[in-house]
């Protein structure tokens, strides 16, 4: 018999709080709601040296506007829902919706903190489902299983454990909340070990017939996918389902984390691991599926689709084109075609700052160039940034070889949808963009995965198959009462 225990990869890239100063805080600019003031030109005279950026694995993701000044101020004792005589109570609901919004990237509007309260309640129900089977069958999760998943997130996001409590802290977010939804996620994984360990049996012959198919299927288009699974228990309940995955849908249009969602909303054993499901081919998932995958491209999310057991809103990654197909050139060593266009960041602190407000700013200028995508995103990450001004340089009437020697030449190392690193001028602190799109990965060719890939793969088919229905079964039984 072959046997392996389900690894699960908790809450990997979780964090998008900001460990440098907010990137609500005023700098300089005018407060939320009114007008900024009217730019200095760029600087077309001698200007320092770009500075180089930081790297991306020293720099957290930049958080959603409002995610430093989120609370948790009101009453603790109120009762959200009660699933089988255990209480959830609402501050255990806002505390989830607070953690969720810090860590999502998700916009908190009121419309969307809403939308979350019943997404969110639901998930605790289930959460609460798994824990009371978990304690039926005497599973334990001690301090230290939870410290060492406390770890793993740390080292993700290249930081320690104290600068993770001040980051929740900052979005309004106990500690013990993260802790809690971790120690549930060990509990069930070991609850759903322990009850199908035993019965799952991939055996040489089974990974022989599955390399047998891959190999058959070689030549057919290959996609790593990850997935967002909501259930339909009851015929009844398909429109309230497809309701709640049309609001995740567009909590992911609005730049919410693919994986952070799945791991608070998917009701996959797959949520654990940002809903990655692993390699499939063109035919292999229900046709339904297998259709929106054809027309997806890398990095792009479809809308719900109704398949077996439920709704399903899949993230395609990665994808691979069979053996033989004719692979196009790589769209990066492509030109651009016409005159390049430019766009101006400026963070306007004058020429003369104090050396701790030059600093923190750019620090957060730095932060915002390494999320930077393309001059499409640009508008919205004003609205986020008080004080941030993005001007269009065509539209100013300008040229790049109207802009200083050293700028012109940062733009030239800069590749699509990217920025130059910031550099001071009279005016602040700059950075220019340039809006030519950045494109896709370049194509690749399907390889034949190892056999333990495949054991791999099989193993974890049949204990998502099985957990799926225990856990479908607990809620049949379940009696939910909501406040």
């Amino acid at each position: 018999m072959s046997k392996r225990y389900l690894q699960i990869a908790f809450f990997g890239g979780l964090l998008a709080l900001l460990a440098a100063p907010t990137l609500g805080q005023d700098l300089s600019g005018p407060p939320p709601g009114t007008q900024p003031p009217e730019a200095p030109p760029p600087t077309t005279a001698p200007a320092t040296t770009p500075a180089p950026a930081a790297s991306p694995a020293e720099t957290p993701p930049i958080p959603p506007a409002g995610a430093a000044i989120q609370s948790d101020s009101g009453p603790s004792d109120g009762v959200a829902a009660i699933v089988n005589d255990a209480i959830i109570t609402e501050y255990d609901l806002r505390q989830r919706i607070l953690l969720f919004v810090a860590t999502s990237n998700v916009q908190a509007t009121p419309e969307i903190m809403a939308k979350l309260r019943s997404q969110v309640l639901s998930q605790l129900e289930t959460e609460q489902l798994q824990i009371q089977e978990a304690r039926r069958k005497a599973i334990t999760v001690s301090p230290t299983d939870v410290d060492k998943q406390i770890e793993r997130i740390t080292a993700d996001n290249h930081m320690n454990k104290d600068q993770l409590a001040e980051l929740l802290k900052k979005g309004g977010v106990d500690m013990a909340t993260l802790r809690a939804q971790i120690a549930v996620q060990i509990a069930w994984q070991r609850a759903v070990q322990e009850e199908f360990q035993e019965r799952i049996n991939v055996t040489p012959a089974d990974v022989d017939a599955e390399l047998a198919r891959l190999s058959e299927g070689k030549e057919k288009t290959h996609f790593l996918v990850a997935t967002i699974f909501l259930a339909v228990d009851n015929p009844d309940l398909d429109a309230k389902v497809l309701k709640d995955a049309q609001d995740i849908y567009a909590q992911l249009q609005s730049g919410a984390n693919f994986g952070t969602v799945a791991r608070q909303f998917s009701q996959s054993p797959t949520a654990a691991a940002g809903g990655d499901m692993g390699w499939v081919h063109q035919g292999q998932l229900p046709a339904e599926l297998d259709a929106a995958l054809q027309k997806m491209e890398p990095g792009s999310v479809s809308p719900p689709l109704r398949s077996s057991g439920g709704y399903y809103i899949l993230g395609l990654r990665e994808r691979q084109e069979g053996v033989g197909a004719r692979i196009l050139p790589d769209p990066s060593t492509i030109k651009p075609q016409g005159p390049l266009t430019v766009a101006r960041l400026l963070l306007p602190i004058g020429p003369t700052p104090a050396k701790t407000v030059r600093d923190n700013v750019m620090k957060i200028a730095e932060q915002i160039h390494d999320h930077i995508n393309g001059c499409d995103m640009l508008p919205k990450m004003v609205e986020q940034v008080h004080g941030l001004i993005y001007q269009d340089l065509t539209k100013m009437g300008l040229k790049i070889t109207d802009l200083h020697p050293d700028i012109q030449a940062a733009i030239a190392k800069a590749g699509p949808g990217e920025a130059t690193p910031p550099f001071t001028s009279p005016a602040g602190i700059e950075m220019m963009v340039r809006c030519d799109k950045r494109p896709p990965p370049p194509p690749q060719q399907f390889e034949l995965p190892t056999r333990q890939a495949v054991e791999e793969g099989l193993f974890d088919q049949q204990i998502t198959m099985l957990s799926r229905r225990y856990l479908r079964d607990l809620r049949r039984n379940a009696n939910v009462e909501v406040k």
